[in-house]
């Protein structure tokens, strides 16, 4: 029945952001979000269960950037991000893990970062204007330190892993403040 009672248009507005779902009575989404010169979408499928409302992505999480060569070479650790679009190789973010610790470090206008540590356990990037689940590039097991990573136009697409909705009624549902939407009082109101 709470399946049913989601079915319709919601919408999220905020200064100069608006987001969209339509959720449709197969069970499927479509989403849409633009907050300035930034546009992201989703499609999917959807579950209620009880008050809470999962979404279940089309797009695969963790997997915004592809790797096409890794390599030991020199000191410390280098990534180089490549995109025709040179405007999105800024605003990525770099995080080194080495021993629990993080560290974070940010990609220069010509998509480079370099940071002296002398081991990190793992990598992980995400791009600002683009946040979802971070990608793993380095593991434990792997022992290059030198990356070069291409933009995935999938990046545009939000995977809405482990964020939760709450149906709070017939017209609103809701969620805490996430990666994607890190903003308080986040209500989708029905139209």
């Amino acid at each position: 029945m709470s399946q049913m009672k989601v079915v319709g248009e919601y919408y999220f507005r905020k200064t100069e952001m608006v987001a969209g779902f339509n959720f449709s009575a197969d069970g499927t989404f479509r989403f849409f979000f633009s907050y300035g010169a930034v546009d992201r979408n989703a499609s999917g499928t959807f579950q209620a269960d009880g008050d809470t409302l999962r979404l279940t992505s089309d797009k695969v999480a963790g997997r915004d950037f592809t790797i096409t060569s890794q390599e030991k070479k020199g000191k410390g650790y280098s990534i180089v991000f490549s995109h025709p679009n040179k405007y999105l190789l800024t605003n990525i973010r770099c995080q080194f893990f080495t021993d629990g610790k993080m560290e974070d470090a940010f990609s220069d206008p010509e998509g480079k970062i370099h940071i002296d540590l002398a081991h990190c356990d793992s990598i992980y990037v995400q791009h600002l204007l683009y946040p979802d689940i971070a990608t793993l590039v380095k593991d434990a097991a792997n022992e290059n330190n030198s990356f070069t990573l291409t933009l995935n136009d999938t990046m545009e697409q939000v995977s809405f892993k482990g964020i939760d909705f709450k149906i709070e009624n017939d017209k609103t549902i809701s969620c805490i403040p996430n990666y994607f939407l890190p903003m308080k009082d986040i209500k989708f109101v029905k139209q």
